[in-house]
């Protein structure tokens, strides 16, 4: 993965950018060219054709947008010193805003609505924390309570005796445009070939680019955007100076309040806006408890990403991956067995070469444990299968924790003048 390091100083409100960079080789394309041909091969050996399916990649990507949308919200928040624990309040929000504008005047006016319920969600936790100094956690989990809540008494109010809706869902919502690569659904024949890496490309391709949602595309944009925003402008440094030392920002005239407040507003924005495409595009209407957690893993996809986006994005397409495979098929679930096994093995090399013998051992015994599984059994348990989100959630947290470096003021109460 392309990487950066850099050592940034705050600049005054109208002064120029200091910024020292040295770049590191990029090493994304071997590890995507490297997991490609492990799923293959993985694929071919235990004859588990939906590993790499053009209808597992678009269940991922669908299943993966809301996540990344979330985990970008929390990416904003945090780069400026906010732990943002209320995404999932701020979705939950965002789908009842979706749903309920959503169904009466089209679903462009119903994301317009989840942002701005999001938003909404993201100014009370600002108030909170950067206002009134509030622990971030206490207030980011009122916030999750108070969306639930909230949304919970306005269906009841605003959704009963709708045609098709009631207090727990919203009628259906008019569908957003898809858009599709010309040519790329050609490789449907290609694809039913299964040979080994050729017909795994094809099926990922089609996947990601034959009838992908129009808000799809909009959130790989949003991604871009944030990028460029927040590590190639002066106002993103000067927000990300804030999330380091917001006493030395301070010192230099940035306005620490205003940046927090502007991140943690985008922030509830965009998590509005992952509510508003889990009500949209994935279901196509409102339905209490549908963000099942997602601003969690949106969190956890951040944290994964190291607070950049291309970690995030990452962290996103893996959960969606593993979230699709376990709604499809149980099979391909059981398949990945095999994939733990080589990557723990890996992973006890690397440790080995570092000379962290200990990790090594626990890898290995972890690894030699999942062939014995996967040699001894035809499929996994129903209950196993649905937690392997989850439980991929926390084993991506395990294995990355030792190399994570979050914002260093990510947290504090901030205090004007101290």
């Amino acid at each position: 993965m392309t990487a950066t390091l850099e050592t940034t100083t705050p600049p005054p409100a109208d002064g120029p950018v200091v910024t020292s960079r040295r770049s590191l080789s990029p090493r994304l394309p071997l590890y995507l060219l490297g997991g490609l041909v492990l799923l293959s091969l993985i694929r071919v050996i235990a004859d588990a054709d939906d590993l790499t399916s053009a209808g597992t990649i678009g269940a991922a990507l669908t299943l993966a947008v809301p996540i990344g949308l979330a985990g970008l919200g929390g990416l904003w928040s945090e780069r400026a010193g906010v732990v943002n624990i209320g995404l999932e309040g701020m979705m939950i929000l965002g789908t009842f805003g979706a749903g309920w504008i959503g169904w009466q005047h089209g679903p462009w006016a119903g994301l317009i609505t989840a942002i701005a319920f999001g938003v909404l969600g993201g100014l009370i936790h600002a108030v909170a924390t950067v206002t009134f100094g509030v622990d971030h956690v206490v207030s980011g989990v009122a916030i999750n309570i108070l969306g639930l809540g909230a949304t919970q008494y306005l269906a009841g109010e605003l959704l009963t005796g709708t045609p098709g809706g009631g207090e727990t869902q919203s009628p259906r919502i008019s569908a957003l445009p898809e858009v599709s690569v010309p040519g790329v659904s050609s490789l449907k024949s290609l694809e039913n070939h299964h040979w080994f890496l050729i017909s795994d490309i094809a099926g990922i391709l089609r996947g990601l680019l034959v009838n992908v949602s129009i808000l799809t595309v909009i959130a790989v944009v949003l991604v871009i955007l944030s990028y460029l925003i927040l590590w190639q402008t002066p106002f993103g440094l000067r927000l990300r100076s804030v999330g380091e030392d917001p006493h030395a920002a301070e010192s230099l005239g940035v306005k620490v309040r205003s940046y927090k407040y502007a991140a943690v507003a985008v922030s509830g924005g965009l998590a509005g806006l992952a509510g508003g495409f889990l009500a949209i595009v994935a279901s196509g209407f409102y339905r209490e408890g549908q963000t099942g957690g997602r601003g969690y893993i949106g969190l956890a996809a951040m944290i994964f990403g190291n607070w950049r986006p291309g970690g995030l994005v990452a962290g996103a397409g893996l959960f969606g991956y593993t979230d699709a495979m376990q709604l499809r098929n149980s099979t391909a679930v059981h398949a990945l067995l095999l994939v733990i096994f080589v990557l723990l093995l890996f992973v006890a090399g690397l440790n080995i070469y570092r000379r962290k013998f200990v990790p090594a051992g626990i890898a290995v015994v972890v690894a030699v444990l999942a062939l014995i599984w996967y040699l001894n059994t035809d499929e996994l348990p129903g209950p196993i299968t649905t937690m392997t989100p989850y439980v991929t959630t926390l084993l991506v947290l395990a294995l990355s924790a030792q190399r994570l470096r979050m914002p260093k003021a990510d947290g504090l109460v901030y205090r004007p003048g101290e």
